[in-house]
């Protein structure tokens, strides 16, 4: 769980989003900073005995600076005003899919599964999914898994209008070949994150993502 004084930290950096606001919060920041931390240990601390491949990772793997990369964007906002968490085996230099916690009032969420994946990723889990489409087909079709996330996010960006290179239309994972992500996303209410229960009810619902995310990895590793 994480403090209310967190949560409201975000909504009014939200809302004062610049640099001297900050630098007048700078209590309330270093308090939102380690609280930030404790949460992320907690869930490691939780999901650990749960997913064997996360058990090297260590805090400062799962978090994010709160200094917004502006370089290229047209929002200049300076700071992130939502709490991010990626929760992921995947060392340096290799790509793998992970447990994502988004917490943002009015657009909060949990996740999992490898969002935007590079070109030579996309052609492995293809090639994984065109050979073991049943295997994918079954964990999406697990009750539990069905009932909290549905399917995969099939957003219209994300998805080719014809089918990819090497692939026949008619091949019966056609849908799913299509796709330029693999992930799958459940809403969940910020103000919950102060609840006590929260920690563990999140990783309740994450771990269900295992499978998912078993698979996607299968085909990032195997030769």
């Amino acid at each position: 769980m994480l403090t209310k004084e967190s949560l409201q930290f975000l909504v009014d950096l939200k809302t004062n989003n610049n640099r001297d606001w900050f630098l007048d919060q700078k209590k309330r920041y270093e308090a939102f900073k380690t609280d930030y931390k404790r949460f992320v240990s907690d869930l490691l601390d939780t999901l650990k005995p749960l997913d064997p491949s996360l058990e090297l990772l260590e805090v400062k793997n799962c978090t994010f600076r709160i200094n917004r990369d502006i370089r290229f964007s047209k929002d200049k906002t300076p700071y992130k005003s939502h709490l991010g968490i990626w929760i992921s085996s995947g060392a340096k230099g290799h790509n793998r899919s992970g447990y994502y916690i988004h917490l943002e009032k009015g657009s909060s969420f949990i996740a999992g599964g490898l969002y935007c994946p590079e070109a030579e990723d996309v052609k492995k889990i293809r090639k994984e999914i065109a050979f073991f489409h049943e295997d994918l087909e079954a964990i999406l079709a697990e009750k539990k898994f069905k009932k909290e996330f549905g399917d995969l996010d099939r957003n219209e960006k994300d998805l080719l209008k014809n089918p990819p290179r090497g692939y026949d239309k008619d091949h019966p994972a056609i849908d799913l070949l299509k796709l330029k992500s693999f992930e799958s996303s459940h809403k969940i209410d910020y103000d919950d994150a102060s609840k006590e229960d929260f920690t563990a009810t999140i990783c309740q619902k994450l771990i269900l993502l295992k499978p998912l995310n078993d698979f996607i990895n299968r085909a990032l590793t195997t030769e």
